[in-house]
Order: C-alpha cells, then structure tokens, then sequence
C-alpha cells in the first residue's frame, strides 16, 4: 500500500511524505491489526468510540507512537471519551459538537487534531456539514469556541464519480486556510492524492474484507 501511495504521489509531482496513510480497523480485532503495526504502520482509524476504547487502550499503551483517529460519526456525549482517546477527529460537524470537544479539551488539558467533516453530495442521510455553509461553520469553530480546526474531511456519494468532490473540498480548504485534506479510500485513494489528500483512509485494501457487521 506504501509503495502504491508513493506511485500517486510521484505522478501528481508530490512528496509522498505529505500523504497519511490511516488505516481503518473498524471491525478488526487487536490480533489482526497487531501485525500491521510490527509492519511499521502508525496511524490508523476507528468510526466507532467505543469499539476503539475496547482495543486502543492496550494497543497504544504497548507502542506509545501509535496515532488514532475518529472517521466516523461524533455524538456530543461521547465527547469526553473521544478527547482522550484519539488524536485526530476527522468528523467535527455541528454546534452541540463543536461545545462538547470545546469543554472537553480545556478540561483535560489535551488537543487533538480537528477536521470538518463536509457532506460534499448533499446526502440527506449523511453527517456533514453542506458546502455553502463550510465557511461560516469554520469561523464560527474558531470564534466561538476556541477550536483550532486544520482540515476538511469528505466521503463522496457512493455512485458519483469522485474527482468533482475531491476538487471541491481543496477548494474550500484553500480558502479558509486549512491544510488537511481526509478524502480517498481503498477504490480512489490515488486520484485524491492528485487533488491534494493529506490524509487517505485505507481499510479492505490493507486488512481485506471486513466483518458485515461493520
């Protein structure tokens, strides 16, 4: 998967250095994902707090350099729980949100790093804020609770064709100064990195297929 990464980035004239690769174990057990960090991977992602607090804990506490981020969907109330367990959260996406990690962060004295999720398609059944409202939410994170948000976050609808969403989450990026970009998985990974990714999220390509459940 590294070497496939550092293909993209070589013929969208990028340092491969500038892409994250997260790993999703979201349904795969701590001995599956063990080997994967003896490989040498260190950043990976959960959708689910709880199915994270279940096997991160011991995980990190065993390789302390492991990174852990959120991809899936916040509930305020799990606030508490996702500030002092993952580094970065890909998904900040609403008001209620934006207070909750606001209180939670200067309570327990640690920050994690913050995305704007985007619902770049307009799904009414996916979480994201709407394009035309990106900017304001963001000034509005900055502002009014204090939040250091560094990137924007998108899932493509799953029958569109990629590229015009990947192209309009860089452009709202740049317009607001932020410099991450989460957007690319297991079937596009390498045409978001020609738009700019920093951060691709890998799951089926890395572990295979995972548990229905999930």
């Amino acid at each position: 998967m590294r070497r496939d990464i550092a293909a993209a980035c070589r013929r969208a004239s990028r340092d491969p250095s500038a892409v994250t690769l997260v790993a999703i174990t979201k349904t795969f057990a701590a001995e599956l994902i063990e080997p994967v960090i003896a490989a040498g991977q260190r950043t990976f992602g959960e959708n689910r707090v709880q199915e994270a607090k279940a096997k991160w804990p011991r995980l990190k506490q065993r390789d302390p350099d492991l990174e852990l981020h959120l991809v899936g969907p916040l509930q305020s109330n799990k606030a508490k729980e996702a500030v002092a367990l993952f580094d970065c959260i890909h998904t900040v996406d609403r008001p209620s949100l934006c207070a909750a990690l606001a209180k939670e962060i200067a309570q327990q004295g640690r920050r994690p790093r913050l995305m704007v999720q985007v619902n770049t398609g307009a799904e009414p059944q996916k979480a994201g804020v709407l394009p035309e409202a990106v900017d304001d939410f963001v000034r509005r994170c900055r502002s009014d609770y204090g939040l250091a948000i560094e990137g924007l976050m998108c899932i493509p609808p799953l029958a569109a064709p990629p590229a015009p969403h990947f192209g309009l989450l860089a452009k709202i990026a740049a317009r607001n100064g932020l410099a991450l970009l989460s957007m690319g998985m297991s079937a596009d990974f390498a045409l978001a990195i020609e738009f700019g990714a920093t951060h691709v999220r890998v799951g089926t390509a890395i572990f295979g297929a995972r548990n229905k459940q999930g």
